[in-house]
């Protein structure tokens, strides 16, 4: 697994910074991360005694103020990625995916949009604010920015406990509709990707402005419902600029972030690994434990990939993470679809039926995993290993320690 104990469960890399600016950028991250008090509790236990109604996106956003409340989405309980401890970061999203997979879909994003505000030097969050990333691009949803004319145009909106970026064109106004909005009910702000003269920018947004509307009636789905994923139309809606264009997509820790999805991935599996070592427990026979020996070789194997990927993050912050990135999610996904299918086949339609936690966990996954591009994932990471020959040399160079190891070295 992701940790000893039983519970936890292509773009080119930004250069690196200055001295001045890495200490200015690393002033402005611990602002940022900065409440008062540390958790009273540990996420474990938090998780273990906490109840809700995992069916409500209201009890969700609910259950995700408390755990900002708490401080559970800000270091040291939630480290950000590439600082040192992403495989803490991986371990907390885990366990949160264990307990549910529509909180962790919430909570991972809140958490994911601090990392990038801290990695752009963007606004600083209010506090207990409630934050999201939408980033999809729907063809039939585009949400285009144009720079508002001056900064006192702006202050109707994102005002409200975001402190403003005083830089001429920081201030924008957004218009159109954006797909795929998990939680846009529940958040207080968002960061939304959108397009500014053909040119892709990020923009922080406050929710509770007039001029934004929210449409949850295309959310049909079973798995992941009570994620609420809404349209949200914006209309000349008040926003600030985050990072320059292209620099959500350009940051290193796009991929970090990415990866860390496969830790939510991970953490659902293995609850699910858990419940049918738990019935073999009870009454096991021959096909039960070889189902179980099969989930148990796939979790160990996708824990391990996991596990390297967080090293090398850590130890390669600024480098290029794709191949890294690519190779955990699907490793991870192929795992996850293997247990789903284990465990089903190993405990039959009684737990689906009346185990309403593990019934759920196997509605959600399947949803949850094809946040996976599949196949073309597979082939995005296979172009990366075909086209790696040319940078063989350099793993000889002075800089090899930014290229991942050589494919399949042991």
């Amino acid at each position: 697994m992701l940790d000893t104990g039983d519970h936890a469960a292509s773009f080119k890399a930004q250069s690196r910074q200055g001295s001045d600016d890495t200490a200015r950028r690393a002033r402005g991250a611990s602002e940022r991360t900065r409440q008062p008090g540390n958790p009273a509790q540990s996420l474990d236990d938090f998780l273990r005694d906490v109840r809700f109604d995992a069916n409500d996106p209201l009890a969700l956003g609910a259950l995700l103020a408390k755990l900002i409340e708490r401080g559970f989405d800000r270091p040291p309980s939630l480290p950000l990625p590439g600082r040192g401890e992403t495989l803490v970061r991986w371990r907390a999203l885990a366990a949160v995916a264990a307990t549910d997979l529509g909180l962790v879909k919430l909570f991972e994003g809140h958490t994911d949009a601090l990392a990038i505000l801290a990695e752009l030097d963007g606004p600083v969050p209010p506090m207990a604010s409630r934050w999201g990333v939408w980033a999809a691009e729907a063809p039939d949803a585009r949400v285009s920015a144009a720079s508002a004319a001056s900064a006192a145009s702006a202050a109707g909106g994102i005002n409200q406990g975001i402190r403003n970026v005083s830089a001429e064109g920081a201030q924008l106004r957004l218009s159109g509709t954006k797909a795929w909005c998990s939680g846009a009910r529940t958040l207080t702000h968002a960061l939304v990707t959108a397009w500014r003269d053909d040119e892709p920018v990020l923009a922080a947004v406050a929710m509770n402005q007039r001029s934004i509307s929210i449409d949850e009636s295309k959310w049909q789905a079973v798995g992941m419902r009570a994620t609420a994923s809404a349209d949200v139309t914006f209309d000349d809606t008040a926003a600030t600029l985050v990072g320059a264009p292209q620099a959500y997509l350009l940051r290193a820790g796009f991929w970090h972030g990415g990866a860390g999805i496969a830790a939510c991935w991970y953490g659902a599996a293995a609850q699910i690994g858990r419940t049918l070592r738990d019935a073999c427990a009870q009454r096991a026979d021959a096909h039960r434990l070889a189902h179980l020996g099969a989930t148990d070789v796939a979790l160990q194997a996708a824990a391990a990939v996991l596990r390297e990927s967080a090293t090398w993050i850590d130890a390669n912050p600024s480098a290029d993470a794709q191949r890294v990135a690519l190779r955990a999610r699907l490793v991870v996904e192929q795992a996850a679809s293997a247990v789903i299918d284990h465990a089903t086949r190993a405990l039959g339609a009684g737990p689906l039926c009346r185990n309403a936690r593990f019934a759920r966990a196997l509605a959600d996954l399947p949803v949850f995993l094809r946040q996976s591009h599949a196949e073309r994932d597979l082939a995005a990471l296979g172009e990366r290993l075909a086209t790696a020959g040319e940078t063989t040399a350099a793993f000889l160079s002075p800089h090899a320690s930014t290229h991942p190891d050589p494919p399949w070295a042991l």
